[in-house]
């Protein structure tokens, strides 16, 4: 399949810079593949359509204030340093993007924070504007990491306009959120309110969590016509084996697994044993999901309205149909669903 079939005009007054007041009343669109029946409903509403024993996989990702601001020595410019993974923690030797990066080069010294309190070296050129640098820190990793979380802001789409505030550092995140990771959150979770995750747990569904530390390369640009050739970056993930054991039970007794997120369903995709069941699984991975594609775990899925032309509406297509997916999202920009990271939700089933 080609990425200009992808494409699509946005109108930017539906593009989401706030999240609702409160999570789960945002909007939902029900949607069964299968008939194509559509339905307008609250998040809330959700729980309308789990039973007992049901499972929900939850990516329990935690964001980090990634986003930070330095200055270069000598000329004193200003630079945004954007910390995409710790590549060695002994070293304090970090992967990161930097802007601008036309003169930023290997040697040169970055300050932060009043008084220059933190010092980074660039070591290595990576990509145009990849760069890996070393904190000169004498403290241990965890004592540079709460330093990091103090200078760092929390990383908003730069779709989204205003600065970060208090509001963005908690709603930019999942209520379940747990294991620190990830540069951008899996947005599909930010619906879940802990009000509503007591009511689902009443009802007797079940939580299976995942881990898949989001990196920008979900998010990165896709430059090729030929879906077949695209390579996404790696990111980390980690399927343990009490999520396999809640995951393939339900399995087994034909219940209604549903994927909370894109990420959520690469990470259970990436974990597929030769038996057509979830595995425990750790690593790296680079699963890119498009049209045609056979998903094994999992068979209903929540997930936002994204961009024209990324890996993350492909995939939706790649779930849901190309054609239903192109009318769901004419649809969607008609009833002035509100779009991406603070947007509204869409629920998948058959």
């Amino acid at each position: 399949m080609k990425l200009s079939k992808f494409n699509f005009e946005l109108p930017k007054d539906i593009i989401a810079q706030h999240p609702t007041p409160e999570r789960d009343d945002s909007k939902l669109m029900v949607v069964h593949r299968k008939t194509g029946k559509i339905e307008h409903k609250k998040f809330k509403n959700i729980l309308d359509y789990f039973s007992e024993h049901d499972v929900l996989v939850l990516n329990n990702t935690k964001v980090f204030p990634a986003r930070l601001y330095g200055r270069k020595e000598k000329t004193g410019a200003k630079i945004e340093v954007f910390m995409l993974r710790e590549l060695n923690r002994e070293m304090h030797l970090w992967d990161v993007l930097v802007d601008p990066a036309r003169k930023i080069r290997v040697g040169n010294k970055l300050y932060f924070g009043d008084d220059d309190m933190l010092v980074a070296e660039v070591v290595d050129n990576t990509t145009s504007r990849g760069r890996t640098i070393r904190f000169l820190h004498d403290g241990t990793a965890e004592e540079l990491r709460k330093i990091l979380e103090i200078m760092g802001e929390t990383p908003l789409p730069k779709y989204i306009k205003h600065k970060p505030d208090e509001e963005d550092k908690e709603r930019y995140q999942t209520v379940f959120a747990k294991h620190e990771g990830a540069v951008a959150a899996p947005t599909a979770g930010m619906h879940f309110s802990r009000e509503l995750m007591k009511r689902l747990e009443i009802k007797g569904i079940n939580f299976a969590e995942l881990t898949l530390h989001v990196g920008l390369g979900t998010f990165r640009s896709i430059d090729v016509e030929d879906l077949s050739k695209h390579k996404m970056d790696a990111e980390y993930f980690k399927v343990d084996s009490k999520c396999v054991e809640i995951v393939n039970k339900g399995l087994d007794n034909n219940r209604r697994i549903c994927a909370v997120g894109t990420t959520t369903m690469r990470a259970c995709e990436s974990a597929v044993a030769a038996s057509g069941r979830l595995k425990p699984e750790e690593g790296w991975t680079n699963l890119f999901i498009h049209p045609p594609y056979d998903f094994t775990i999992c068979n209903s899925m929540i997930t936002n309205f994204h961009l024209p032309k990324t890996s993350l509406v492909i995939m939706v297509a790649a779930f849901m149909g190309y054609d239903l997916t192109m009318d769901i999202y004419k649809l969607a920009m008609k009833e002035k669903y509100r779009f991406f990271s603070y947007g509204d939700a869409m629920l998948i089933i058959d």
